[in-house]
């Protein structure tokens, strides 16, 4: 007998497969729409980040529900930054959706799904790690989930290319 701890491990398990560039670029995808869903439901219950984050890693990444429907697997590390982003900048991001919002309609008058959403934009906008374009086409297919017959995604996509324009114009 040996004391090297790796004979204690199964000499034949499986290795976990590779996910292809295809499976995290839908893991991306969801976790955008489950920040969305996070920052509304931390506005409209009033819960902090750190509970509604635990929330929906455990419960919702994956998870089937009563139908049989699978929700999709989420990319934890992105859903964690938008939703600390977002926090964390939420006056910045804010103030430059005030800025591409119409006079009249200040960020506090808007949907709060709409709300939640540039928020979450917002947050992705702010670091350079994604480019603006790729964020703000997938922001407006956010918005046709949660408003699929409506102009939303048309208004939608405005505010986010001014946004864009705003917090990284060397990228335009």
């Amino acid at each position: 007998m040996t004391d090297d701890a790796s004979s204690d491990a199964p000499q034949d398990a499986p290795k976990p497969r590779k996910l292809t560039q295809e499976e995290k670029r839908q893991m991306k995808s969801a976790s955008r729409l489950y920040a969305v869903q996070a920052l509304f439901q931390m506005e409209a219950a009033g819960q902090g980040a750190d509970k509604v984050r635990r929330e929906f890693e455990t419960y919702r990444f994956g998870a089937v529900d009563e139908d049989g429907t699978e929700m999709a697997e989420g990319n934890p590390d992105l859903f964690r930054r938008l939703i600390d982003d977002a926090v964390t900048w939420q006056a910045k991001i804010d103030q430059a959706t005030d800025r591409a919002l119409v006079a009249k309609w200040p960020i506090d008058r808007i949907d709060p799904v709409l709300r939640a959403l540039f928020r979450a934009a917002g947050a992705e906008l702010i670091t350079p790690a994604t480019p603006p374009r790729v964020v703000i086409t997938e922001f407006v297919d956010v918005a046709r989930a949660f408003f699929p017959e409506g102009k939303e995604p048309k208004f939608v996509n405005a505010v986010l290319d001014h946004m864009a324009r705003a917090l990284q114009p060397d990228a335009f």
